[in-house]
């Protein structure tokens, strides 16, 4: 069966690297790509009203009348315009592709989107620490932002020996918000006006308090007396079923260095012991205590309690590297579920939890970009960045190096036009254009000008740079339309 016929539309400058490109999909992915490079310097200046002519008129040059060939006609993702009513305006099968060329593999090899993160088995209990310390206001709002993040209940923390006298109204305003609620105490007065007030959950019964904890109309969070202490979670759990009680086992996870394996067992051991019986898992004592970003953290501890069947965690965000811990644990507790339930790795599943740095790589090479540089035509400011350093070239020179600094200044010394033309927004724009590319090259991300780098589910946009929209092909001089490296 032949394979699709696909144009690949480009500029003067992107087209030998788009060649290549397409050569090197023609030969993997076994597609059948051409090029068409129309004319027009920089690709990403390109707009619907600019193709509605040009592109007819390449296919009657090309292959002898103005039909089309292709099955598929990919434009630069940069280029800008109502595409859709163009397609139908022409008849011409076309799509908007990546913004970078270097992504026409992974956009060729994905036929469909990664399915969505809908399910995840573990309820979050977010815990707000010491609560009664914050107005109301400052509940209400880190509550929000709790559940906005995924918790399903919030947790009040009382502080020991302080107590909270208004926490019963405190309660009543939550659930008036639409939260669940859970009470973290074990001052008798302070869980008994939580529970009458709407809080179904009780941290924690333990043989300390069971005597009254055991008439509450809530579900109770079982522990032991220490946490090595399984025979006294035996116990307490014991006595709260023969009763009928709803509860959540808890053996307590311990910090790194304080009985972490150990802690690990207790629950393996609890399971077996209680195969019915719901289970919870406080991971904020090996999160919070760590001094380690917390996603992969919070991804380990998803798997153990997905696969240990422990249907709840308790957590929070109050050490700096957890400022995200939440949102960390509703996605890996999604991805754990997606993965276990179909007996799949947990990859490829679209929302990831690698911040840090890229899922994948694409660096141009050296040579790359000193064949691109070569061709530039311009006075405007084409960023880049490979294994080597950063690259800063337009018209009057090509210079690199590691040091954004360095690169700029030299560029200041050499470049006597670019310099003289040098405005105050376009120095503060280049400088944060080298500052994003030398912490791309720092952490091994990938760096495209213009865009935010892409922290996954951290990201924040940022404004985005004026780009040129007039049908004619040229080059402006205005400082603030720069070209990008798109096919």
């Amino acid at each position: 069966m032949a394979s699709a016929r696909i144009l690949l539309v480009t500029g003067h400058l992107a087209a030998p690297a788009l060649r290549r490109m397409a050569e090197r999909l023609n030969r993997q992915a076994q597609l059948a790509c051409e090029v068409a490079e129309l004319d027009i310097q920089v690709a990403a200046l390109m707009n619907t009203r600019w193709l509605a002519s040009r592109l007819p008129r390449f296919l009657a040059r090309h292959t002898g009348d103005d039909s089309c060939p292709y099955d598929r006609i990919v434009v630069p993702g940069y280029c800008t315009g109502n595409l859709e009513e163009l397609a139908a305006q022409s008849g011409l099968p076309l799509e908007r592709g990546p913004k970078d060329l270097l992504e026409l593999p992974d956009y060729f090899g994905q036929s469909t989107a990664p399915e969505p993160l809908k399910h995840r088995a573990i309820e979050i209990v977010a815990e707000i620490n010491h609560a009664p310390r914050l107005s109301t206001a400052e509940l209400l709002s880190v509550a929000e932002r709790y559940r906005t993040s995924g918790a399903d209940v919030i947790d009040l923390g009382c502080v020991p020996g302080e107590r909270w006298h208004d926490v019963g109204r405190t309660v009543r305003t939550l659930r008036q918000a639409g939260h669940r609620v859970s009470i973290d105490s074990f001052d008798r007065r302070e869980v008994e006006a939580a529970v009458e007030a709407g809080a179904e959950l009780v941290f924690s019964v333990n043989s300390s308090n069971i005597d009254w904890a055991a008439a509450l109309p809530a579900e109770l969070v079982v522990i032991p007396d220490r946490p090595d202490d399984f025979a006294s979670l035996v116990r307490t759990a014991e006595r709260l079923l023969a009763s009928g009680r709803p509860i959540r086992i808890d053996p307590i996870l311990e910090p790194i260095g304080h009985g972490f394996a150990s802690s690990l067992q207790r629950y393996f051991l609890a399971r077996r012991r209680w195969p019915d019986t719901p289970m919870l898992m406080g991971v904020g004592n090996v999160t919070e205590l760590t001094e380690v970003d917390s996603a992969g953290v919070n991804m380990l501890l998803a798997a153990i309690c997905r696969e240990l069947d422990i249907g709840s965690v308790l957590t929070t965000e109050v050490a700096n590297w957890c400022r995200s811990a939440i949102r960390e644990f509703d996605i890996a507790a999604r991805m754990v579920e997606h993965a276990i339930s179909r007996g799949a790795l947990p990859k490829g599943l679209g929302e990831s939890l690698v911040v840090l740095r890229d899922r994948r790589l694409r660096w141009s090479t050296d040579e790359e970009i000193a064949e691109w540089a070569g061709g530039v035509r311009d006075p405007n400011f084409r960023i880049a960045v490979t294994a080597s350093g950063l690259h800063l070239f337009n018209r009057e020179g090509h210079w690199r190096g590691t040091d954004p600094f360095d690169v700029f200044r030299r560029m200041l010394k050499e470049a006597d036009d670019s310099a003289e033309r040098l405005t105050p927004e376009h120095a503060f724009y280049m400088g944060y254009e080298l500052a994003k590319a030398a912490i791309a090259r720092t952490l091994h991300k990938n760096y495209r000008q213009d865009e935010p780098l892409d922290w996954n589910f951290l990201t924040v946009s940022q404004s985005a740079a004026p780009t040129h929209n007039e049908p004619e092909p040229t080059v402006p001089e205005s400082a603030a339309d720069r070209a990008r490296t798109d096919p």
